[in-house]
């Protein structure tokens, strides 16, 4: 993992499942790291494991991350500790979802990641309800996590337009090619995962 303490945009680190790991990528200077909590993906941990690393993190940098989740979920996630929530989301998510989540965290926490088919416009009205919206590469079954990397152009297009809010960049981010997208994006903050893996979970 590289020194990312020379950086003009944050950096997160997500999918993480071990304490060596959180600790070597905040000594790395990562500003965030994420800890997936989606049953599907091959990375989630539980609460109660979440809990138990969360206590590695300094306040505020532990951001969990979830699909559609339920106010429930959401509660749970907001009593173990985080600082920020990270929400991946149907491109048609209705309003009463957004404004319930919105309302439990604050948008201010709130990080909404709208799953945007090609050539479809920006879902403005996720702007209501989070400061922070993340672009990840398009899936027709995946909420991110392909290690494939997105339309920068468009991203940039979106960040431009809606400057008042944090971007923040995911898919395909590697050692290789972040000082690129640090360079060539409007991003706020870049996300890294399967880009600094050995395997799922493990960096």
């Amino acid at each position: 993992m590289n020194d990312f303490s020379e950086k003009p945009n944050k950096v997160k680190v997500c999918g993480m499942t071990r304490e060596a790991d959180i600790e070597h990528a905040l000594n790395c200077g990562a500003d965030y790291i994420g800890m997936i909590l989606y049953p599907k993906s091959p990375r989630a941990i539980s609460v109660s494991r979440a809990e138990e690393l969360l206590q590695v993190i300094p306040e505020g940098k532990g951001v969990a991350v979830d699909v559609n989740t339920g106010t429930d979920d959401l509660m749970r996630y907001r009593d173990a500790g985080f600082g920020s929530f990270q929400i991946h989301v149907e491109f048609t998510i209705g309003f009463p979802s957004l404004a319930a989540w919105s309302g439990m965290v604050g948008r201010e926490q709130l990080w909404l990641v709208p799953k945007i088919p090609p050539r479809e416009e920006f879902p403005q009205v996720v702007l209501e309800f989070a400061d922070s919206i993340m672009i990840d590469t398009y899936s027709t079954d995946a909420h991110g996590g392909t290690g494939e990397v997105g339309d920068w152009t468009q991203f940039n297009y979106w960040a431009t337009l809606y400057n008042h809010k944090q971007w923040i960049l995911a898919g395909g981010l590697n050692p290789e090619n972040i000082r690129k997208a640090a360079e060539n994006t409007e991003a706020d903050v870049l996300d890294l995962s399967s880009g600094v893996e050995s395997e799922p979970g493990i960096k």
